[in-house]
């Protein structure tokens, strides 16, 4: 996805407001010499923005507007460090809820539905975000917050919700809880609206399974607006993105250069229209692609691929880009595995080889166990591994995180 003239021009805008200012993006444009851009490859000159510069901006150094302008803040959690604070002015209220509203929208959600919202309220961005797209649209919202499951369930049944927005954990939570109470049939939920954490295919069939509704994963981050920036419709080909707001690039974590549609990479986000934080080429760490070509229910907006991990934890293996999260998604179609794994890393004989450790009970075939990972791995990723199946209980247990990448290239 190449920036658009129109992008550009918003872009440029955003780049006056910054330098007049004096925010800290501000200043680093003034450094770099960079007062505005031409083209799609000055676009590429500008400087990325990180969390620890929006971190080392505490507590309003990112604010951009006049303060007579600024309506409200929101918050990062800052469980690693300082908290990002975020003003918003008026208009960026609104244009979120537009951004919502048109998430509900894709994802077949109208004003004749009832809208039970479980996520927190407060400086996090999930629990308003969700309420001001639903209002928006017209709907009757049950803004509930999180927790009080008896008091969920209680109002999903009195009150008939037809959707429900939560976290996938929650979702499943919820589900198990119908199950067990056997209220199934008192519930009339068709919908759920999902974000905040990464999630595999088994757990959403199974979320699905239970509740009977239909699933969207909607994407967004507290930096940029919350959640509503982007959510998947119906052909469930990709979330869909607001390219009108905001500008989204695909980067190669290594090289920091703009990778084709298609290729996996790391998302990088500049608002285009913003006014209390407005941020350029911000790195969210967030793995995924760009798909390329038109959605078979033909909406004109771009599509993002699912969030696959966080550069954080990415291996580079024989030119591929590798995580963990892949080979978990791997190790859950093989019952007989245990949780625990271990991958090491090494460069033998001038290539990379990946170990892949797993563990199994002893009423299975190891050999023949590992050459079906050994398939899986290669038709999936793309590389062959060399996979060692041990007995239960022979990898390292750590009362803290467990180490399960050792990268032996780097030692």
């Amino acid at each position: 996805m190449q920036i658009s003239e129109l992008q550009i021009n918003q872009v440029n805008r955003q780049i006056q407001a910054l330098v007049k200012a004096g925010s800290f993006y501000g200043k680093k444009l003034e450094e770099a010499g960079i007062f505005r851009i031409s083209s799609p490859e000055d676009f590429e000159k500008l400087p990325f923005s990180e969390k620890n510069d929006l971190r080392e901006a505490y507590p309003l150094g990112l604010m951009t507007a006049p303060e007579e302008d600024i309506v409200r803040i929101h918050s990062s959690s800052g469980t690693t460090g300082l908290p990002v604070i975020i003003p918003y002015t008026a208009k960026d209220v609104e244009d979120w809820a537009v951004m919502f509203a048109r998430c509900y929208e894709m994802a077949g959600i109208t004003n004749m539905d009832r809208i039970q919202i479980t996520p927190g309220y407060g400086l996090w961005t999930a629990g308003i975000g969700f309420q001001a797209g639903a209002e928006k649209l017209g709907a009757m919202v049950v803004p509930m917050g999180p927790g009080n499951t008896d008091k969920q369930l209680q109002m999903m049944m009195d009150m008939k919700s037809t959707v429900i927005c939560a976290t996938s954990s929650y979702a499943l939570l919820l589900a198990e809880e119908i199950e067990k109470r056997g209220i199934k049939d008192k519930i009339h939920l068709k919908k759920g609206v999902i974000g905040s954490e990464r999630w595999g295919e088994k757990m959403r069939q199974r979320i699905q399974k239970e509740l009977g509704i239909e699933l969207y994963d909607i994407y967004g981050l507290t930096e940029v607006y919350g959640p509503g920036i982007g959510i998947n419709c119906p052909y469930e080909t990709g979330m869909h993105y607001w390219d009108d707001y905001l500008y989204i690039e695909i980067i190669d974590p290594v090289t920091l250069k703009p990778v084709p549609d298609g290729e996996l990479g790391e998302i990088v986000i500049t608002t285009l229209v913003k006014e209390g934080a407005p941020l350029i080429r911000y790195r969210t760490h967030d793995l995924s692609r760009i798909i390329p070509g038109t959605c078979p229910c033909n909406s004109p907006f771009p599509r993002l691929d699912i969030i696959m991990g966080r550069t954080d934890d990415m291996m580079k293996i024989k030119g591929v880009n590798v995580f963990p999260s892949q080979i978990e998604e791997i190790l859950k179609g093989f019952p007989e595995v245990s949780s625990e794994y271990q991958i090491r890393i090494s460069h033998l004989d001038g290539r990379d080889t990946m170990r892949l450790y797993v563990e199994t009970n002893g009423s299975v075939d190891f050999l023949d166990l590992a050459r079906r990972i050994t398939g899986t791995v290669k038709s999936r990723i793309g590389f062959t591994p060399l996979v060692k199946v041990v007995e239960l209980g022979l990898l390292p247990r750590s009362e803290k995180k467990s180490k399960r990448v050792i990268d032996e290239r780097y030692e």
